[in-house]
């Protein structure tokens, strides 16, 4: 994402950098919020009830999203003892990305709504940048933690749907492998293998999917 610097496009550069920290805090709150409602305050104590960025961006994460492009936040830390209902893990970590989801569903069609009204600040080519990217960068995180693999909410979701042995085999191979097998796909991303095309293309069904305005 630096490149954006170096080829003079500092404005977009700026524009994905809001947007992202302002979708992984919703992201994480979202799993907070949540784990509260099922009885676990673990993270409430710890401060990350909030969308103060400020509480949940990790240093180094953010700094590999302004090098790579690819970064993360601090995982909200959860107490599964103190869950108070059986689908607790799977709505947990299911919120997440539907904070997502929410935040893209209301950016889209405000603009839209504001677009067909004749509201003027929208009426601007970098009004349309940043309600673009902004709905198709929360869209995209959320299908990108979807994925079952390693540490992203999808493992957590994954298991309630299959039969408890496999399931049970499921999560111990996930635990020794998941986490190479995200890092192996991004670094074929890198390479330029086609790996998250499915993501891409998902995203823009996703964005027009949620055009209700």
């Amino acid at each position: 994402m630096i490149q954006l610097l170096f080829n003079g496009q500092s404005a977009i550069f700026v524009l994905l950098l809001f947007t992202i920290i302002l979708a992984l805090s919703f992201h994480e709150f979202g799993h907070a919020w949540t784990a509260k409602m099922y009885g676990d305050d673990t993270a409430t104590r710890l401060g990350r009830l909030t969308i103060n960025p400020v509480a949940h961006i990790d240093p180094l994460g953010l700094m590999m999203i302004i090098l790579v492009g690819f970064g993360w936040a601090k995982p909200v830390p959860t107490n599964p003892a103190k869950f108070n209902s059986f689908w607790a893990s799977l709505v947990i970590a299911g919120a997440g990305p539907f904070a997502n989801l929410l935040l893209a569903f209301l950016a889209i069609n405000l603009y839209a709504i504001a677009l067909s009204n004749g509201v003027a600040f929208v009426q601007t080519e970098s009004a349309s940048t940043f309600f673009y990217f902004f709905t198709y960068i929360n869209v995209l995180l959320m299908l990108f933690n979807l994925i079952p693999l390693g540490p992203l909410d999808g493992h957590y979701i994954l298991p309630y749907f299959l039969p408890r042995h496999l399931a049970r085999n499921y999560r111990d191979l996930n635990q020794r492998y998941g986490g190479y097998a995200v890092l192996g796909l991004v670094l074929l991303s890198y390479a330029g293998l086609p790996v998250f095309a499915w993501l891409r293309a998902g995203a823009q069904w996703v964005m027009s999917a949620l055009l209700v305005f």
